[in-house]
């Protein structure tokens, strides 16, 4: 993926890393949401495909292609990767504009990262 300039509020994360203390059942749960999310390879594709345009988003339509799947499918997994907040959306006319979520993304590495 591609790396995002950081400041040191996007540093800030919303759960304990995993090997740091227990995690309590909201951040389990959490966490959980975003890794379900990206235990597809359709998804994981996707996050990938969104993260590294290089202007920082990219339309639902241009995803459909590289990924190889049918237009709904490819609207399904966008709408899952939403839903777990690791990509943020806009509507613009008729399309949907996807863009990472860094913060979200950064949540689920440290949680996994030694401390």
């Amino acid at each position: 993926m591609a790396k995002a300039a950081t400041t040191a509020a996007d540093e800030q994360v919303c759960c304990t890393p995993l090997l740091a203390a227990p995690l309590s059942d909201d951040d389990a749960d959490e966490l959980a949401r975003g890794f379900h999310a990206l235990a597809d390879p359709a998804r994981l594709r996707l996050l990938s495909l969104i993260a590294a345009q290089p202007e920082g988003e990219v339309c639902a339509c241009d995803l459909v292609e590289p990924l190889g799947k049918s237009q709904p499918t490819v609207s399904h997994h966008l709408k899952v990767l939403y839903e777990a907040g690791l990509v943020d959306r806009e509507k613009r006319g008729t399309w949907v504009w996807y863009r990472v979520v860094p913060e979200r993304v950064a949540a689920l590495r440290t949680a996994l990262a030694e401390q």
